[in-house]
């Protein structure tokens, strides 16, 4: 038979040779196979690198590369061969042996297609592989570094915010008749704390003042120089009855000492909450905002003093805030936004400041006026813009003085819980901040729980009397809580509790040492005994806010947990919780108050779990609202008559978490507690 034209044109041209030579050099790892077990009909040189093997041509895949059983490679060619729909595949990861047996990851692209005979069967497939291997490992690489730099960069933020806690002021004064509110807004860049500040201050004579100060730069440099001058400053603005002029004549003397604080500005004003008269100085700084109950926002003019170390005077201005008037006070941070020149950006400051005074913003129930300055105003500033610096606000609004607290109440254990949540929401009203709240609750609670239960112990009808106890709470102009709590019967004298007396409640003593650990003074006229003049017990405590420092991420992400109030039901609840088949702890949940009402049921439930004492159990304590001496000695019995583990230790566990109530009262106490999850341990 003669050759053909195709033929003898295919001959001449040396087109299999061709076709062959090209299949052999492509870069890209090619293989055929044929019929449903995937035998190797082709491979070239680049796949036989790639697997590292020549010697594969005409076996199955199954023979040839075992170990991929299990890998869904067989799974896939047998879907390509029996649909004939091509499948694609990035970096997948296969576990390869080398000629050793050793599994060694290599990751691929892939094509797999359909091979079809001249009438379109499906013969087989072909496979193109790219090795992504390098690609791959250089990304984890990348990645792995990214991550260790991410934590190392959130853990330099973490010591950041620690510094700047640290030099900032702990919290703001709470006063009859302003409310203050503050937030610094660490820089969205790098990682070096800043040199922004704000103090607040209550001055003996009813007046406050308040500082927004810049130290220029960051690093520990201007952090530890914003230190220095804070502490300084608000020293001379005490120690001189508020004489601006006279501090700040200080800290500018100081600059000449103190390289870091030269050209550092200052914003200070001293408000009279009783008058409204406002006296301030801007030292270099922007001016003051003030924002008017019933009329636009606009900036108090500067008063033209320099920055400290300059050499500048700094002559003083007057202002007068009515009753509803906000002043705010701020650092050039939120001027100097991306994107702004400073006049757009003051004219935003100020309306989004008399928006959010005004309440138009954002509702959050229970925040006032400077409360939602210093923190939606921010965010909604902040958020079109982002922020390059720290950015402080410092907030003072001018309010009518908050009524006097005065309750009377029978001497009776139903009183407890009715004085503590009239003396919790009164504490709010005046703008305390939750932790001092609880602070006082307890220790008030204590003195109320004397009352009740000493004052009257044989004398029913004395006992019942409306009048029985009485509780009477003011804020001084400085922000000094002073409360007394009375009662017309006779002061008896506690026994400590001993190891013999588990019953709760029997270590009277107690309670007072809570009270006394818990606020700045206690005091307590005992009468001439007879019951005549009665028993007094005074408390003094100054009372303060938070400032909030925050992050971006803080900011914009609104915690609910700051607008919730701690509740104070007057229901206990001791349930037991769900635990694993394997967990051969039980486990039981406390919820409400523990008071000299309910520490007999506590101390009932824990008896019953343990089977007295003989029984491990865990008893989560994160639900307690109040937790008094009473529930104290209960948990301190509960534990006494517990059985010991293998190291001594009792297998009753308390599990409070850091920041609840009961941890801040355990710890108070030196209770042992845990503030991890045991999670099924009995370990104390």
């Amino acid at each position: 038979m003669q050759d053909g034209p195709g033929e003898r044109s295919r001959r001449r041209t040396g087109e299999p040779d061709a076709v062959r030579d090209a299949f052999e050099q492509s870069p890209g790892a090619l293989a055929a196979f044929a019929g449903a077990e995937h035998r190797v009909v082709a491979a070239n040189h680049a796949y036989r690198a790639l697997f590292g093997r020549t010697d594969f041509v005409g076996l199955p895949v199954r023979e040839v590369f075992p170990e991929v059983e299990g890998q869904q490679v067989i799974e896939l060619l047998d879907r390509v061969y029996a649909t004939g729909v091509p499948e694609v595949g990035r970096e997948w990861r296969l576990q390869l042996a080398d000629a050793d047996g050793v599994r060694r990851d290599t990751w691929i692209d892939f094509v797999v297609t359909a091979r079809r005979a001249p009438g379109g069967a499906v013969v087989g497939v072909l496979g193109s592989v790219t090795d992504v291997t390098e690609q791959v490992r250089q990304r984890h690489d990348a990645q792995a570094r990214a991550a260790v730099a991410e934590q190392r960069f959130a853990a330099a933020r973490d010591v950041i915010a620690t510094l700047q806690r640290e030099l900032l002021p702990p919290g703001l004064p709470v006063l009859p008749a302003v409310e203050i509110a503050a937030s610094y807004l660490l820089a969205d860049a790098g990682t070096t704390a800043g040199g922004d500040w704000f103090d607040a201050l209550a001055l003996p004579d009813g007046r406050v003042a308040l500082v927004v100060g810049d130290v220029v730069g960051h690093g520990v440099v201007a952090s530890a120089t914003m230190g220095q001058l804070r502490a300084v400053l608000g020293e001379r603005l005490r120690a001189t009855g508020g004489d601006v002029v006279a501090a700040l004549g200080a800290v500018d003397r100081m600059a000449d000492h103190l390289p870091g604080a030269r050209t550092a500005t200052v914003g200070v004003a001293v408000l009279d909450p009783a008058t409204g008269a406002l006296t301030y100085v801007t030292a270099g700084h922007p001016p003051p905002l003030l924002v008017p109950a019933d009329a636009e926002a606009r900036y108090l003019p500067t008063t033209g003093g320099g920055p400290l170390g300059t050499g500048a005077a700094f002559p003083t201005a007057r202002a007068q805030l009515d009753v509803g008037d906000l002043l705010l006070i701020y650092s050039d941070g939120v001027l100097e936004r991306p994107g702004r020149d400073p006049r757009t950006s003051g004219v935003e400051l100020a309306r989004v400041a008399a928006d959010t005074a005004a309440g138009r913003s954002f509702a959050a129930d229970g925040e006032s006026p400077a409360e939602r300055v210093c923190t939606q105003a921010l965010e909604l500033l902040v958020r079109a813009t982002g922020h390059t610096d720290d950015i402080t606000l410092l907030a003072a609004g001018r309010r009518h003085p908050v009524a006097d607290l005065e309750l009377t109440a029978p001497a009776e254990p139903r009183t407890l819980a009715a004085v503590r949540r009239a003396l919790r929401s009164w504490l709010r009203g005046i703008g305390a901040g939750e932790d001092t709240v609880s602070d006082v609750a307890h220790a008030v609670g204590e003195l109320v729980t004397n009352a009740v239960e000493h004052a009257y112990p044989d004398d029913d009808a004395r006992r019942t009397d409306p009048e029985a106890v009485r509780l009477d709470a003011t804020v001084t102009p400085t922000g000094v809580l002073r409360l007394a709590v009375r009662d017309r019967g006779r002061w008896l004298a506690a026994d400590r509790d001993t190891d013999a007396g588990p019953l709760p409640g029997a270590d009277r003593g107690r309670g007072l040492e809570m009270s006394t650990a818990l606020i700045d003074r206690l005091t307590v006229d005992r009468g001439d005994g007879d019951g005549s003049r009665g028993t007094t017990a005074t408390v003094e405590h100054r009372l303060t806010r938070p400032a909030r420092l925050l992050s971006t991420a803080e900011l914009i992400a609104d915690d609910p947990a700051r607008h919730a109030e701690r509740a104070d039901p007057a229901l206990l609840l001791v349930l037991d919780e769900p635990r694993d088949a394997a967990d051969d702890v039980a486990r039981v949940r406390v919820d409400g108050p523990v008071d000299a009402v309910t520490a007999e049921q506590l101390h009932t439930a824990l008896s019953h779990r343990t089977r007295g004492g003989t029984r491990p159990l865990i008893v989560d304590l994160t639900g307690v609202t109040h937790l008094g001496s009473a529930g104290v000695s209960a948990l301190f019995a509960a534990r006494r008559s517990a059985m010991r583990t293998t190291d001594g230790e009792p297998a009753l566990v308390l599990h409070a978490p850091v920041g609840s109530v009961a941890d801040h009262v355990l710890t108070l106490v030196g209770l042992p507690h845990v503030t991890e999850d045991p999670a099924g341990s009995a370990q104390a």
